[in-house]
């Protein structure tokens, strides 16, 4: 194949990713989400051991793991939020498939993240991250 005909392809392709023509990443339709889920979680696994392990890719700035509401113990699933976006890329790509305490975990992007109705038991900053939303939007890099 002709060396200039490579090289006008792929030009072609850029500016078609420039006007918008071609999506970058399968991730681009969770742009506006900061939530990830996680499940095949290890059930004795607290909150904070949780944030020790996906607080490597960024910031995080809310977590509900999902309990049984009888015993409270740990259903093996949750979602977090993460302060910036971009780290739930990293997190998705990182995360997912590997194994924790000898379970697998899964890890994926939340599209739309519906917080649980209101326990007496919440604090005020969580309260607000409910009410506002997580990871607000940022200036997107042009």
């Amino acid at each position: 194949m002709n060396p200039l005909t490579n090289v006008k392809n792929i030009k072609k392709l850029n500016e078609q990713e420039l006007r918008g023509y071609n999506k970058t990443s399968w991730h681009d339709q969770y742009k506006d989400s900061a939530w990830i889920f996680v499940g095949g979680l290890p059930y004795d696994l607290t909150e904070g051991d949780v944030i020790a392990i996906f607080s490597q890719y960024g910031e995080i700035v809310n977590i509900n793991l999902i309990r049984d509401k009888d015993t409270g113990k740990q259903k093996g699933f949750g979602f977090l939020c993460y302060a910036d976006q971009r780290s739930t890329i990293l997190a998705v790509d990182n995360f997912n498939g590997i194994k924790i305490l000898n379970r697998v975990i899964r890890v994926d992007h939340v599209a739309n993240y519906k917080v649980p109705k209101d326990s007496k038991n919440i604090d005020e900053e969580t309260r607000k991250l409910r009410k506002e939303g997580c990871a607000p939007k940022r200036l997107r890099c042009t």
